[in-house]
């Protein structure tokens, strides 16, 4: 059991996007969730009454983002506020999902860069500090001018699949898209296992059917992407996966939101193992071959080298006891 958190200039609190990962922050933190009440008007206002004085504290406030983003998001700034305006010491945010990050630059004409103005609301709110967990592009810690912690969950699940013997030649890490390329090789490192790569044909603006570079036969195959939103992707990678002849396929997110008919999609693919984090609490209906890894130990580490001005560099560099 952990030991309570001595440094009573400390303050935790959850607001409704993901209470369940921040109680479990708090019991890895030893530092108890403070008291914060929130609630909605009949026309949709939010209200926020914080229950217990903050003045002169470090105030940590743990929010994901996730749906409905915009009343999560909207929620979260107005708990800022109220911080500032309560004297507390410092404001710092932890996002284990942080929405619209996917919005980082202008794909077409007269199109915003949503994220950037998402990091302007926040800093201007009063946020000191952010900490978030595998940021979609991790150039979104660039539009903050505050200090940005982006935590990585790779090594979380590398142990996750060391511990079931996953690693070698008999696995293949595959990027379902060309974009994942950085992150699927960093899963191959740990596991010492081959990269492979789905690539799409062209067909004027329409990707066609897709095609593998590298070898998936014979092998246990392991998508990986940092968020599972619809289902598509792992759904059509899986297709391709087991076409080309892998034996057993498995597919790891950083962050599962389950939107629309994403459930119905999974359970139909050839996956025999859906492994995502905690950092988004889905309100769907989720596959029936869902399987969660906590980051809240990971967070809870962050959180307290940030308040004891220890350096939080040693999280971003795990070396794990590769177990053959």
């Amino acid at each position: 059991m952990v030991q309570p958190y001595a440094d009573k200039h400390i303050k935790l609190f959850t607001l409704t996007g993901n209470p369940e990962i921040a109680q479990k922050i708090s019991e890895a933190a030893g530092i108890p969730l403070g008291k914060v009440s929130s609630r909605q008007f009949s026309d949709g206002e939010i209200q926020i009454n914080i229950e217990e004085s903050v003045r002169g504290v470090d105030v940590y406030i743990i929010q994901s983002t996730s749906y409905p983003v915009n009343n999560h998001l909207l929620e979260l700034l107005i708990m800022v506020d109220a911080c500032m305006r309560a004297s507390a010491n410092s404001v710092t945010v932890v996002m284990p999902y942080f929405g619209y990050a996917r919005q980082d630059r202008t794909a077409s004409p007269r199109e915003p860069i949503t994220a950037k103005l998402v990091a302007n609301m926040l800093v201007k709110a009063g946020v000191t500090r952010v900490v978030s967990l595998d940021l979609h592009a991790v150039q979104v810690q660039g539009f903050f001018d505050i200090p940005v912690d982006n935590l990585v969950t790779i090594p979380l699940f590398a142990e996750y699949y060391l511990n079931k013997g996953f690693t070698g030649e008999d696995v293949v890490i595959v990027s379902p898209k060309n974009s994942g390329i950085k992150r699927a090789r960093s899963l191959a490192e740990y596991l010492d296992a081959p990269l492979a790569i789905i690539d799409y044909a062209q067909d004027d603006s329409e990707r066609t059917e897709g095609y593998i570079i590298g070898e998936v036969a014979g092998k246990k195959a392991i998508l990986i992407d940092d968020m599972l939103n619809t289902g598509r992707t792992f759904s059509e990678a899986a297709k391709i996966v087991e076409k080309n002849g892998a034996t057993d396929i498995y597919a790891v997110a950083s962050h599962g939101l389950f939107a629309g008919n994403a459930t119905e999609l999974l359970d139909a693919a050839p996956i025999k193992e859906i492994l995502v984090t905690d950092s988004v609490a889905s309100k769907n209906a989720l596959p029936k071959n869902i399987a969660f890894i906590t980051a809240s130990e990971l967070i809870a580490d962050a959180i307290i080298r940030i308040h004891e001005r220890r350096p939080v560099s040693p999280l971003f560099n795990v070396t794990l006891n590769k177990k053959n």
